[in-house]
């Protein structure tokens, strides 16, 4: 028997391996294009980073070990220009030579693989511009790197590929920036798990831009006359960087295929049954190509992993020498990825691809930890489970956490493999000592919290659906977390009934209402639930995955203009500022003499609070400061990710200086100097007016859509911000149309009331009108003429001082939810925030107007 095989790697090369294997007479036959017939493609990008720094470990077999091993002919460049399945013969070019020639066969194999996504943009085959998918590609890159050592690389596109040469570039101290068309990275994971990945790209300072494409390529000197790549991106920003790596995607290589006669399908892959042989007898077909039928949606579809086409190569080889005898029941699509520190899986079907095929299901997120929390360094784990609302079979689930991230993914994928249902999940039987899981481990926990969901126990809302916005005439919302927590943050109109009061304060709950009750993560909600349940409240809701999960996917995303400001100091360093202006450290505050001559001799007091979820790491800090004498340092290392931004928060309400905050790898160390007595209390508003920040703050509401009020607003601000005053600018309701960016935002989707707002309001700072004298848009024509004539800043101009400035805008996130005005709407560098984001800076200010 003769078997040709087109195409290497993992597809093609398995196949070929086990054919030897069990036919040891078979002429086997192997043609690849390039030059590399078996090698590691997904350990490129770190072997780009360093990570890998032999070359030859990429490599899994040579065409000579083929050879010398396995008895099998391996020609390289060598390209099969096409197929003839009435004569059984391929055509063959040698690449080399220019020779062709034609080859007979008794079965063929097709495993041609896939090739990147190059489209059409103006300049993409410029210099400096890769893609990753080849040994070749892959050493013209490290090529580049180590000969132009370039200082900023732009990513285009944030799937796996992306994030992972995201990573190794900035291991090699490049700046990188990634460019991404969808709202969110890795879009094999749903919105509110990415939305971890972007906090913790955010840690590392790497800029992002999403929701955003490139519209064209060139290359243009800069200053230093070195040329350099200008990216135009849709929105018309643009980013000058020195190289770029395109990751846009990948499609099969199915054109020979086609080209003969054999059927292809919808997803563009070669269509093949459940034994993998074509539309044409005795050609099979392996590997990133094909399209098979999806265990969980039941329509076609196509896997790019290695996994699926390793087992797909063992199967082919064994239908080709004893009958198609072997079935490939298809793929789930398991995989997994490492993003800096955190690690980043998924099986099954996601979210989306439910919605898309209209499959009802249900879903969960649930927060664990790695290992039991008693034992040291126990790390965040968040699993979201999704599965069928009849029988509760599992439909996919994606996890997240720093440790034990891929055995969970494992026990899951496994469960789904054989039709598994919530109920096996609880029973999941799994090894068990402090140091690995806890008796109940996150797996089981997810089982058990679906589980709840079927019988009827409890009853889940998600994130989206409270952003959307809560009704406070039909709804209610509960935070049951302590006092302490939430005055850390917490879900705008909510009230604060921690959990072990709410069965002394039933009273105070409107049965009438839909009470929607919510936590850190969701347990202590789901006692809360319980007790109101059992307490003749019918109509109650646990927020899925709790404040930590809405407060990841409600917040801004995207990371845009971070290195904007960067200059290179005579010193060589690359600064955000000039540093003969910088005063201080970026994010401390000045500390009085008193405190420095107090702290002087002090022990620096250490905190070990890695493995405590929130509110434990803020409640040690508290505990610690209080025991500490002023001025004393303390230094805290946790692993909940929530510490970071919490810490930030907490010493900003407290009047303790933050001296310092870093992430390294799962851990988040922070240190903090406690304050005088009388700055603590200055700063909490008990000071009275003598406090050292009275009257240097001041705030202003801007309630106002008129040019003339806006002008005013901003003459305030930027007078105020000149005199050295802290300003905060509030935006709600029409004020909000000051902020808006003047360009309609691409893939922002309104509810019917938002849309009719949206064509109401004036879009952006340009098309307000004057509150008298309007004249249809003439007035406010006159207007900004005749303040160019007197060499008066336009509006446009005064935001951007304001900007400059310091000055603090944030947008009401109820109002904006009222006006349907997006965050994506809204200009660069304005918060989204509540009521307390407002009082809290008029709590201080000596200025506080309405406009």
């Amino acid at each position: 028997m003769k078997v040709l095989i087109i195409g290497g790697v993992a597809g093609g090369a398995t196949t070929a391996a086990r054919l030897r294997r069990i036919q040891e007479d078979a002429e086997i036959v192997i043609f690849e294009r390039g030059g590399y017939i078996s090698y590691a493609n997904c350990g490129l990008p770190y072997y780009i980073g360093d990570v890998i720094q032999d070359r030859d470990r990429l490599f899994v077999q040579t065409p000579e070990s083929f050879r010398e091993n396995l008895n099998i002919d391996v020609r390289i460049r060598s390209e099969v220009t096409s197929i003839d399945p009435e004569s059984k013969h391929i055509s063959v070019k040698n690449l080399e030579t220019g020779e062709e020639y034609r080859e007979s066969y008794d079965k063929l194999v097709l495993s041609p693989g896939a090739e990147p996504v190059k489209p059409p943009i103006p300049g993409i085959q410029s210099e400096g511009i890769f893609t990753l998918r080849s040994v070749p590609e892959t050493d013209a890159i490290k090529t580049f790197v180590e000969e132009h050592n370039p200082r900023k690389a732009v990513i285009v596109g944030a799937g796996f590929i992306g994030l992972e040469m995201a990573e190794n570039l900035h291991e090699k101290g490049l700046y990188v920036t990634i460019v991404e068309m969808a709202q969110q990275v890795m879009n094999v994971v749903d919105y509110e798990m990415a939305a971890q990945v972007h906090q913790h790209l955010k840690t590392k300072d790497v800029e992002f831009y999403l929701q955003d494409g490139v519209s064209n390529f060139s290359r243009q000197k800069g200053a230093d006359g070195q040329e350099r790549i200008i990216i135009t991106l849709q929105s018309g920003r643009t980013i000058e960087t020195d190289m770029v790596i395109l990751s846009i995607g990948v499609r099969p290589e199915s054109r020979l295929a086609r080209d003969c006669g054999i059927e292809t399908g919808e997803t563009g892959g070669i269509k093949v049954n459940s034994h993998l042989e074509t539309s044409e007898k005795d050609i099979y077909a392996v590997g990133d190509a094909i399209e098979f039928i999806n265990p969980i949606t039941k329509q076609p579809t196509i896997t790019y992993l290695a996994g699926p086409a390793n087992k797909q190569g063992r199967i082919c080889a064994d239908n080709i020498v004893f009958g198609n005898q072997k079935e490939y029941r298809g793929s789930i699509s398991t995989a997994i990825a490492k993003v800096f520190d955190i690690t980043v899986a998924s099986t099954g079907a996601s979210e989306k691809t439910l919605n898309k095929h209209r499959i009802p299901y249900h879903s969960i997120i649930t927060h664990g930890s790695s290992h039991a929390g008693y034992y040291p360094n126990a790390m965040p784990v968040t699993i979201k489970t999704l599965f069928s609302k009849d029988e509760g079979r599992v439909l996919g689930a994606q996890i997240i956490g720093y440790e034990g991230v891929d055995k969970r993914i494992d026990m899951i994928a496994a469960v789904i493999r054989q039709e598994g249902s919530v109920q096996d999940l609880m029973e999941l039987e799994h090894a068990y000592a402090p140091p690995y899981s806890s008796a109940k481990d996150p797996v089981n926990i997810a089982g058990f919290v679906a589980e709840n969901i079927l019988t009827g126990r409890s009853r889940h809302i998600h994130w989206n659906e409270v952003a959307a916005g809560c009704n406070p005439d039909e709804m209610q919302l509960v935070d049951v977390r302590t006092p302490e927590e939430y005055q850390l943050g917490s879900i705008d109109g909510a009230v604060n009934i921690p959990v072990y009061e709410v069965r002394s304060r039933l009273g105070e709950l409107d049965r009438n209402k839909t009470i929607i009750v919510f936590c850190g993560v969701g347990l202590r909600a789901y006692q809360a639930e319980r007790i109101l349940r059992q307490n003749g409240f019918e109509d109650v809701f646990n927020l899925s995955g709790g404040y930590k999960t809405y407060e990841y996917a409600a917040q801004k995303q995207s990371n845009e203009d971070i290195f904007e400001n960067d200059t290179i100091w005579k010193d060589d360093n690359i600064y955000q500022v000039d540093p003969d202006r910088k005063s201080a450290q970026p994010g401390s505050a000045p500390v009085s003499d008193s405190v420095m001559a107090s702290a002087a001799g002090i022990k620096k007091m250490e905190i070990d609070a890695r493995g405590l979820q929130c509110p434990g790491p803020i409640m040690a800090l508290k505990k610690s400061v209080d025991s500490a004498s002023e001025g004393q340092i303390i230094r805290e290392t946790a692993t909940d990710p929530g510490f970071y931004k919490d810490v930030k928060s907490w010493c900003n309400m407290t009047g303790n200086t933050l001296v310092s905050l870093e992430q390294d790898g799962a851990n988040i160390v922070a240190e903090v100097r406690k304050a005088a007595a009388r700055d603590s209390a200055a700063q909490n508003g008990t000071a009275g007016r003598s406090g050292s920040n009275a009257g240097n703050e001041s705030t202003m509401v801007v309630f106002s859509d008129s040019l003339d009020q806006a002008l005013a607003n901003f003459v305030i601000a930027n007078g105020a911000a000149s005199a050295g005053k802290k300003v905060t600018l509030f935006f709600t309701f029409w004020g909000l149309s000051v902020i808006k960016k003047s360009r309609k935002t691409r893939g922002v989707k309104k509810d019917f009331m938002g849309k009719m707002f949206s064509l109401m309001l004036p879009r952006g700072s340009k098309k307000l009108g004057l509150s008298k004298m309007n004249m249809a848009g003439m007035g406010a024509g006159m207007m900004r003429r005749r303040m160019k004539k007197l060499n008066i800043d336009s509006l446009e101009t005064m935001i951007d001082q304001a900007r400059e400035n310091g000055v603090r805008m944030v947008a009401c996130q109820m109002s904006m939810d009222v006006m349907g005005v997006k965050a994506e709407e809204l200009i660069d560098g304005v918060e989204i925030g509540g009521v307390a984001s407002y009082l809290e800076a008029a709590s201080s200010a000596g200025v506080n107007l309405f406009i």
